[in-house]
């Protein structure tokens, strides 16, 4: 059985389809079988990214490993049976055809609420959902007062990823892993960045997630997107000599991809 992947958040701009595309292509190069699923069907900004990247490649003659990306199958209304949702069945029917053939599915969700994304969920082995380090994102998994220091009770998004072990453990599934990335984190030692850490910190202990490491603000994520490339393909295209930004960010992953904690992954890059 494939190991599955949600990336997930209901706020966009966290930095979800930076996160994902950067997962499974280290995934892909350190030599794993992983397909991925954009379930965002109006941007598709991971769609994209790997179409871009299949361009970039093409035009270049190079044959770079890359994750593998599909589309949600169709399903025929007339197949359903009264009350059944199609998009549980579009979902479930692209999930049972990837599983045999990988050894990972990833499944980049929208920066909303939306059923797909709830299914996606309660498929989750493991859970990454990037944060950007402000009580703005903050509040998607829980409210605290106007200090930020006391935690008032969960917010929408964790009461979403509550339904979504109650779902599995129903199902008798193991319970999901879920990681919080702390995207955008500065450098230095702020009021705000502490608050946050002691918040996250409190909050991981009374809901269940692990806190991991994850990317800095950098113009380099921007300019790799329209050819679909991360930070691991930059010597594959001619960098000879990585700036101290680019090693810096390649270490960033190196972390992220370690935290992960993964079955079957020994991150050497």
């Amino acid at each position: 059985m494939a190991h599955i992947i949600v990336v997930g958040n209901e706020k966009g701009g966290a930095g979800k389809s930076t996160v994902s595309m950067h997962v499974a292509t280290a995934l892909a190069r350190m030599g794993h079988r992983i397909s991925a699923l954009d379930l965002d069907l109006r941007q598709r900004t991971f769609g994209r990214y790997t179409e871009n990247r299949a361009n970039f490649l093409q035009k270049s003659g190079l044959a770079l490993a890359s994750p593998k990306a599909h589309p949600l199958p169709e399903i025929a209304p007339e197949t359903l049976k009264p009350g059944e949702n199609i998009y549980d069945h579009r979902l479930s029917a692209a999930v049972a055809e990837l599983e045999p053939d990988n050894d990972f599915i990833l499944i980049d969700c929208p920066g909303s609420h939306t059923r797909l994304s709830q299914v996606a969920h309660s498929l989750a082995d493991t859970l990454i959902t990037p944060l950007n380090d402000s009580f703005v994102d903050f509040d998607l998994l829980a409210r605290t007062d106007a200090s930020g220091e006391e935690i008032l009770g969960p917010s929408v998004y964790s009461e979403m990823v509550w339904n979504a072990r109650q779902l599995r453990a129903q199902a008798g599934l193991t319970p999901i892993d879920w990681v919080v990335v702390r995207n955008r984190t500065g450098a230095q030692r702020m009021v705000n960045k502490e608050k946050m850490e002691r918040a996250i910190k409190n909050l991981s202990k009374r809901i269940g997630f692990r806190v991991a490491p994850g990317f800095s603000e950098r113009v380099v994520f921007r300019e790799l997107f329209p050819r679909g490339l991360t930070l691991l393909d930059l010597k594959d295209i001619g960098v000879k000599q990585l700036n101290i930004s680019n090693v810096a960010a390649r270490q960033e992953l190196r972390d992220l991809m370690k935290a992960l904690e993964l079955p079957g992954v020994s991150v050497d890059f």
